[in-house]
């Protein structure tokens, strides 16, 4: 049989990179003459990768950007984030115990982000935790994305994993449309990077510390899933 899996999602969820994603966000706005955003800010515009949060970020300041003006803003964006990863990032409190729990029990782990597959791998690396993930998929792994299911359904299948025996881990709205439409329960992080609660979204559970994420928790909402 198919060894279960855990799909996590990365910014919010995993690893708080909201740091560097914060300071490279001003970096670029910088470059417009926009106003720097701020930590409470920061949370509207996240969840969908640095494009959106570059646009976001300027509707929400009334400037409109044209294309060539994107490209440029999300270059330096992108190459400043880059340039400093692992900087401030690290995984959450009792990420590494949940990792090392599930790897026990014989779970395959993945991640599905709408971060560019080379940043996701390049943070993993440096924070030291490649080893632990069968397949780590970003916004530009497949043709299609989250909130789109086939990344998550198609990420299960890169790491080895079988859908119906798969369990999504996310922070947002996002995470929790991706895994319902895919028809995989989801567990919702009460920490991660939305401006609002993500019980709203109507997750299978929700955790407030990584302490929560427990065999039995898994393994109740795989199993109902399959009946």
């Amino acid at each position: 049989m198919t060894r279960p899996i855990i799909v996590f999602d990365l910014d919010g969820t995993l690893i708080d990179t909201a740091p560097d994603l914060l300071d490279s966000l001003n970096h670029s706005l910088a470059a417009s003459e926009l106003s720097a955003v701020d930590e409470a800010g920061f949370k509207r515009f996240v969840g969908h990768g640095g494009r959106v949060m570059i646009e976001r970020a300027h509707a929400a300041q009334q400037r409109s950007l044209k294309v060539e003006e994107h490209d440029r803003l999300l270059k330096l964006f992108l190459d400043h984030y880059t340039d400093n990863i692992p900087g401030k990032s690290r995984p959450y409190p009792g990420v590494t115990e949940a990792i090392a729990r599930f790897e026990k029990a014989g779970y395959l782990l993945a991640i599905c982000t709408n971060k560019y597959q080379a940043n996701s791998l390049a943070l993993i690396e440096a924070l030291g935790l490649t080893r632990h993930f069968a397949a780590i998929a970003g916004q530009d792994t497949f043709a299609f994305r989250k909130p789109d299911p086939r990344h998550l359904i198609e990420t299960i299948k890169l790491a080895g994993g079988d859908p119906h025996r798969a369990l999504m881990v996310g922070d947002s709205q996002t995470d929790i449309d991706t895994a319902k439409a895919a028809g995989i329960p989801v567990v919702a992080v009460d920490f991660g990077y939305t401006d609002r609660h993500v019980r709203e979204f109507e997750p299978s559970a929700v955790i407030s510390h990584f302490d929560a994420l427990t065999l039995d928790l898994a393994q109740r909402l795989i199993g109902a899933a399959a009946h």
